[in-house]
């Protein structure tokens, strides 16, 4: 939805308001003057007149400047806020200080948006996740409470009690985490090899500096390469391209059927495992709120572009 406000050259806004007070303290001036100079050429009437269309014709003149340059950005600036289900925003200003003031709110919408997408999904989501071990926790409390229930069957009930509340746990610990990725963070550059030294199953092809902090790409590398390790690959490539970073591991892939759906929260082939399905949702929600992107390639394995 975010787009970029086309700038063209216009007056400052400093300009378009000082040249209005200026002609309106002027007219005066030139009228008493031309009466003072030039009085006798004309008529009182004709000079009247004269001076009548002199200050009409500036009137519409700066008239006009004012409704093009700062009165229709504000309506459509205004009108763009409103409209919450607006997708196309305003791509005109009139002047510089419009031009910069339209492009933070059509960002700061995009953020908003991108939050509300994110609590929407999560509603969606975290009453599906957690029926199933509410679901369990429920029938073991009914089972519990017979007293005539096998030792060994309490045992393996119990269990399923602290494996179900774990999950929960897991699952919460997950959003909350993903929440906090959309939080700006203060930015920075680092140099790719000095924040993957301390992972020793990534290398490094083609080095180079990030335009992320060191903390937010230490974020990043550790979901990815984690999330790589624990679907079987050994080894992650990292390659530094002129504005885009490559991450390759030698794993087996994602499957065709689980490429559109890898960026959605808790969407997991691990759930037997623990695996809760937040690990790539919270680097793409990290990267967006960085102003940087992340999407899979469509190549063979798992190949993921990051571009800033």
């Amino acid at each position: 939805m975010s787009r970029r406000v086309i700038r063209k050259w216009r007056p400052p806004l400093a300009l378009v308001l000082g040249g209005t007070l200026a002609t309106v303290f002027l007219l005066p001036l030139i009228g008493v003057g031309y009466f003072r100079v030039a009085g006798g050429v004309l008529g009182w009437a004709e000079t009247t007149w004269l001076i009548g269309w002199m200050a009409l014709i500036a009137t519409l003149v700066l008239g006009w400047l004012l409704w093009r340059l700062v009165l229709r950005p504000v309506r459509e600036l205004t009108g763009f806020v409103q409209q919450e289900g607006a997708d196309i925003p305003p791509i005109h200003f009139g002047t510089p200080e419009f031009s910069q003031l339209g492009q933070a709110v059509i960002e700061m919408t995009a953020r908003l948006r991108g939050r509300e997408a994110v609590l929407r999904s999560y509603a969606d989501h975290v009453t599906h996740e957690l029926k199933s071990p509410l679901t369990i926790i429920q029938g073991a409390a009914e089972l519990l409470d017979d007293p005539n229930l096998a030792p060994q069957d309490r045992t393996k009930l119990l269990s399923g009690i602290s494996d179900a509340t774990a999950r929960m746990d897991a699952l919460l610990d997950g959003q909350r985490a993903l929440a906090q990725a959309q939080e700006p963070m203060p930015g920075g550059t680092c140099v790719l090899s000095d924040v993957l030294r301390e992972h020793s199953a990534s290398k490094v092809v083609t080095d180079g500096t990030i335009p992320l902090s060191a903390d937010v790409m230490r974020l990043v590398v550790t979901h990815l390469i984690g999330n790589a390790l624990a679907h079987g690959a050994t080894a992650v490539q990292f390659d530094w391209q002129a504005g885009r970073l490559l991450i390759a591991d030698d794993g087996s892939g994602i499957s065709p059927g689980n490429r559109d759906r890898i960026f959605d929260p808790f969407f997991t082939t691990r759930r037997a495992e623990g695996g809760t399905g937040m690990g790539l949702p919270i680097v793409q929600r990290m990267l967006q709120a960085q102003g940087a992107e992340i999407r899979l390639l469509d190549q063979p394995g798992a190949v993921f572009e990051i571009r800033f």
